[in-house]
C-alpha cells in the first residue's frame, strides 16, 4: 500500500505556493500585499512549508537546449526482482548524470528515466551504465523527437 504523504494547505498556503513557482525570488512584501496579508504571515508560512518538506528547493529553470542538453529520451526498464529492488535500483538510476527524473511504476516495466544529454553519444554513455547494471534486466529507449511541454511546476490551486 502506498503512503499518502499529502498535507492539508489552506487557500492561502495554495496561493503563495502559486506566486513562489512563477517567480521564487518574489518579495515576500509583494505576495503579502497582493493577498492582503501581514508580511510576518507569509514568511512564517513560506517556513513552514519548507520545514514540511512542501517547498523542496528554490532553483533557476534552465532551458536545456541553450546549454546544449537537448537529446531527451525517455528509457523503459524491466529490472530483476529481488528485495528492495525499487529503492536501490531507483537511488542507483537517480545517481547517473544526466538523468532528470525517475518513476518506479506498475506493470511489465518497472522504471520510466527521463535523460537530457548534449547528443547521442553522450546518451549512449548513459545506456552503457545502465547496461552494466546487474540489477536490469531490460531497457527500451525512445528518443524525443520535439519537447511540446515540461513543465516542473505543480498545479495547487485546482
Amino acid at each position: 500500500m502506498l503512503k499518502d504523504d499529502s498535507l492539508s494547505l489552506d487557500e492561502v498556503d495554495k496561493k503563495i505556493l502559486s506566486f513562489l513557482q512563477k517567480d521564487s525570488r518574489i518579495p515576500v512584501s509583494q505576495i503579502a500585499d497582493s493577498l492582503k496579508i501581514p508580511k510576518a504571515t507569509v514568511y512564517y508560512r513560506i517556513k513552514r512549508l519548507e520545514k514540511e518538506g512542501v517547498i523542496r528547493g528554490y532553483y533557476a529553470q534552465i532551458d536545456d537546449s541553450k546549454v546544449g542538453k537537448d537529446f531527451v529520451t525517455v528509457t523503459l526498464i524491466r529490472a530483476k526482482y529481488g528485495p528492495k529492488y525499487h529503492e536501490e535500483l531507483g537511488e542507483a538510476l537517480a545517481k547517473i548524470p544526466g538523468v532528470k527524473t525517475v518513476y518506479f511504476v506498475f506493470g511489465e516495466t518497472d522504471f520510466v528515466i527521463i535523460t537530457r544529454s548534449s547528443d547521442k553519444n553522450d546518451f549512449l554513455k548513459k545506456l552503457e551504465h545502465l547496461m552494466a547494471m546487474n540489477a536490469i534486466e531490460r531497457t527500451n529507449t525512445l528518443v524525443v523527437a520535439k519537447v511540446l511541454k515540461d513543465d516542473p511546476r505543480v498545479d495547487v490551486e485546482q
